[in-house]
Protein backbone atom coordinates (compact mmCIF):
# COMPACT_ATOMS: atom_id res chain seq x y z
CA UNK A 1 0.00 0.00 0.00
CA UNK A 2 1.41 3.37 -1.02
CA UNK A 3 1.75 6.39 1.25
CA UNK A 4 -1.05 8.16 -0.67
CA UNK A 5 -3.37 5.15 -0.28
CA UNK A 6 -2.72 5.05 3.48
CA UNK A 7 -3.33 8.78 3.69
CA UNK A 8 -6.63 8.36 1.84
CA UNK A 9 -7.75 5.55 4.18
CA UNK A 10 -6.87 7.61 7.24
CA UNK A 11 -8.67 10.63 5.82
CA UNK A 12 -11.85 8.66 5.22
CA UNK A 13 -11.83 7.47 8.84
CA UNK A 14 -11.19 10.93 10.25
CA UNK A 15 -13.00 13.21 7.84
CA UNK A 16 -15.98 13.95 10.08
CA UNK A 17 -13.72 14.77 13.02
CA UNK A 18 -11.49 16.99 10.89
CA UNK A 19 -14.50 18.88 9.52
CA UNK A 20 -16.08 19.34 12.95
CA UNK A 21 -12.81 20.63 14.38
CA UNK A 22 -12.25 22.92 11.40
CA UNK A 23 -15.62 24.67 11.72
CA UNK A 24 -15.52 24.78 15.53
CA UNK A 25 -13.76 28.15 15.56
CA UNK A 26 -16.01 29.95 13.07
CA UNK A 27 -18.62 29.28 10.39
CA UNK A 28 -17.06 28.41 7.04
CA UNK A 29 -18.32 27.57 3.57
CA UNK A 30 -17.26 24.32 1.92
CA UNK A 31 -14.34 25.69 -0.10
CA UNK A 32 -13.00 27.50 2.99
CA UNK A 33 -13.28 24.25 4.99
CA UNK A 34 -11.13 22.47 2.39
CA UNK A 35 -8.59 25.31 2.35
CA UNK A 36 -8.41 25.49 6.16
CA UNK A 37 -7.84 21.72 6.37
CA UNK A 38 -4.99 21.99 3.87
CA UNK A 39 -3.51 24.88 5.85
CA UNK A 40 -3.75 23.37 9.33
CA UNK A 41 -2.44 19.99 8.16
CA UNK A 42 0.49 21.56 6.30
CA UNK A 43 -0.87 20.17 3.01
CA UNK A 44 -0.97 16.58 4.38
CA UNK A 45 -4.74 16.33 3.84
CA UNK A 46 -6.48 17.46 0.70
CA UNK A 47 -10.18 16.76 0.81
CA UNK A 48 -11.64 16.35 -2.66
CA UNK A 49 -14.98 18.06 -3.30
CA UNK A 50 -16.48 14.64 -3.98
CA UNK A 51 -15.74 13.69 -0.35
CA UNK A 52 -16.13 17.06 1.36
CA UNK A 53 -19.61 18.09 0.29
CA UNK A 54 -21.26 14.73 0.99
CA UNK A 55 -19.60 14.77 4.43
CA UNK A 56 -20.85 18.30 5.14
CA UNK A 57 -24.39 17.28 4.14
CA UNK A 58 -24.17 14.10 6.23
CA UNK A 59 -23.01 16.07 9.29
CA UNK A 60 -25.78 18.60 8.72
CA UNK A 61 -28.40 15.84 8.41
CA UNK A 62 -27.15 14.34 11.69
CA UNK A 63 -27.64 17.72 13.40
CA UNK A 64 -23.92 18.21 14.06
CA UNK A 65 -23.61 21.16 11.68
CA UNK A 66 -26.05 23.91 10.78
CA UNK A 67 -25.81 25.34 7.27
CA UNK A 68 -26.91 28.85 6.37
CA UNK A 69 -26.70 30.65 3.03
CA UNK A 70 -24.74 33.90 3.37
CA UNK A 71 -22.73 36.20 1.10
CA UNK A 72 -18.99 35.53 0.82
CA UNK A 73 -16.25 38.16 0.71
CA UNK A 74 -16.71 38.23 -3.08
CA UNK A 75 -20.43 38.90 -2.71
CA UNK A 76 -21.51 35.49 -3.97
CA UNK A 77 -23.80 33.35 -1.81
CA UNK A 78 -22.39 30.20 -0.21
CA UNK A 79 -23.61 27.83 2.45
CA UNK A 80 -21.70 28.47 5.67
CA UNK A 81 -21.53 25.65 8.20
CA UNK A 82 -21.28 26.10 11.95
CA UNK A 83 -21.09 23.62 14.77
CA UNK A 84 -24.31 22.96 16.69
CA UNK A 85 -24.43 22.17 20.41
CA UNK A 86 -24.85 18.50 19.47
CA UNK A 87 -21.88 18.84 17.12
CA UNK A 88 -19.72 20.36 19.87
CA UNK A 89 -20.55 17.43 22.18
CA UNK A 90 -19.73 14.99 19.37
CA UNK A 91 -16.46 16.79 18.67
CA UNK A 92 -15.43 16.63 22.33
CA UNK A 93 -16.25 12.91 22.46
CA UNK A 94 -14.34 12.23 19.22
CA UNK A 95 -11.30 14.17 20.44
CA UNK A 96 -11.29 12.23 23.72
CA UNK A 97 -11.50 8.96 21.79
CA UNK A 98 -8.65 9.89 19.45
CA UNK A 99 -6.47 11.06 22.35
CA UNK A 100 -7.07 7.76 24.13
CA UNK A 101 -6.23 5.84 20.96
CA UNK A 102 -3.07 7.94 20.44
CA UNK A 103 -1.96 7.31 24.03
CA UNK A 104 -2.55 3.59 23.61
CA UNK A 105 -0.65 3.50 20.32
CA UNK A 106 2.21 5.42 21.93
CA UNK A 107 2.46 2.69 24.55
CA UNK A 108 2.34 -0.04 21.92
CA UNK A 109 4.90 1.60 19.65
CA UNK A 110 7.21 2.32 22.59
CA UNK A 111 7.59 -1.36 23.46
CA UNK A 112 10.42 -3.49 22.16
Amino acid sequence: MSHDERRSDILQGMLDLVILKTVSAEPLHGYAVAQRIRLITAERFRVPQGSLYPALHRLENRGLLKGEWMPTATGREAKFYRLTAKGRRQLEAEIAGWRDLAATMTLVLGTT
